[in-house]
């Protein structure tokens, strides 16, 4: 299966692509989607451009499935409404695409890559580039994106895995521990 993990954020989303065959996890790409006001770009027009560029992704890729991590809310609560606009973003353009979207909180990734919930982005990246057998360090959101791609695929066996012992309906059995599948 190959799955697209998407680490939102309004000035630099991160996108990763991995194929799973069994529990061999296998690096297809990774990278990010840049928006800066800074070029005078509108909150608007910055949302487009993570739209078509995940829209990109998903065309180039052709995933199976996708990942979304679930935003946890800020201190400034204007900054947490803009990450939650291009979070919004992000799933809509996934949706759009026709993909299933799964979410997972940061919390539930750096406990399914690192083994530890408070991991620093360092060790999720040295974590990533060792289960992806990486030549270098990917970026820090590529990293992100990565490690979702990563626990969606250990999860969704697993999910699979109890399906097949007792069918439940797929709402229900996709909850991991507050995580989202839809």
């Amino acid at each position: 299966m190959r799955i697209l993990g998407i680490d939102p954020g309004l000035q630099c989303t991160g996108f990763g692509v991995i194929d799973t065959e069994g529990a061999a996890l296998h690096y297809v790409a990774s990278g990010t989607i840049q928006t800066s006001p800074k070029n005078g770009a509108l909150l608007p027009e910055r949302l487009k451009i993570l739209f078509d560029g995940i829209s990109e992704v998903v065309k180039r890729y052709q995933p199976e499935a996708s990942v979304c991590e679930i935003v946890f809310v800020n201190v400034n609560p204007q900054a947490t409404l803009l990450l939650g606009q291009a979070r919004g973003c992000c799933l809509t353009a996934l949706v759009a695409n026709g993909l299933p979207v799964a979410e997972y909180t940061a919390l539930q990734l750096k406990k399914a890559v690192v083994g530890y919930g408070r991991a620093d982005k360092a060790q999720m990246q040295e974590m990533v580039k060792r289960l992806l057998q990486l030549p270098g360090l990917p970026g820090k959101d590529a990293a992100d994106a990565l490690g979702l791609a990563i626990t969606h695929a250990q999860v969704s066996r697993t999910m699979q895995a109890i399906n097949k012992v007792s069918p439940l309906q797929a709402r229900t059995h996709a909850a991991y521990k507050g995580g989202r599948n839809y």
